[in-house]
């Protein structure tokens, strides 16, 4: 099970990553053993010493109303981890958002990457270049 957020490449400037628990219920796990999990607009906020996963959406497993598919979500980190996460975020003004989700065994982690965010220009241009690449590849297997 891999769960990625294509939208964080694209509206921002990926940094540093750090691995990270995240304190499920049951039914959670179950829904994310199938894959079955949004991270489109979620981001990690700090708040009291705790991080929380903010707008993750995981539906509820087998139709059964068990959960909020919204709701806050504890990332399991240590205090010095928390600390040194919170003050790059304050002095370099980022954002810590969730890239990926997976399992390790039968533990459930997620990738999470301190973020610049990217302005309209650039994201532009990394989608023109991006295009650039794929023709140039195309054209060189035609050959």
């Amino acid at each position: 099970m891999k769960i990625f957020n294509r939208r964080a490449k694209h509206d921002y400037f990926l940094l540093e990553s750090i691995e990270a628990g995240i304190a499920l219920t049951g039914n959670e796990a179950k829904s994310l053993l199938l894959g079955r999990a949004e991270l489109g607009s979620s981001f990690v906020r700090i708040r009291d010493g705790e991080a929380w996963l903010v707008g993750v959406n995981i539906p509820p497993h087998g139709g059964i109303q068990g959960h909020d598919p919204l709701r806050l979500r504890k990332l399991l980190l240590n205090k010095a981890e928390i600390t040194s996460l919170e003050t790059k975020m304050k002095q370099q003004k980022l954002t810590l958002v969730p890239v990926s989700l997976y399992n390790k065994g039968r533990l459930i982690k997620a990738k999470l990457a301190l973020a610049r965010g990217k302005r309209q220009f650039e994201k532009r241009e990394a989608t023109r270049r991006k295009d650039l690449d794929r023709e140039a590849e195309i054209a060189l297997k035609d050959r």
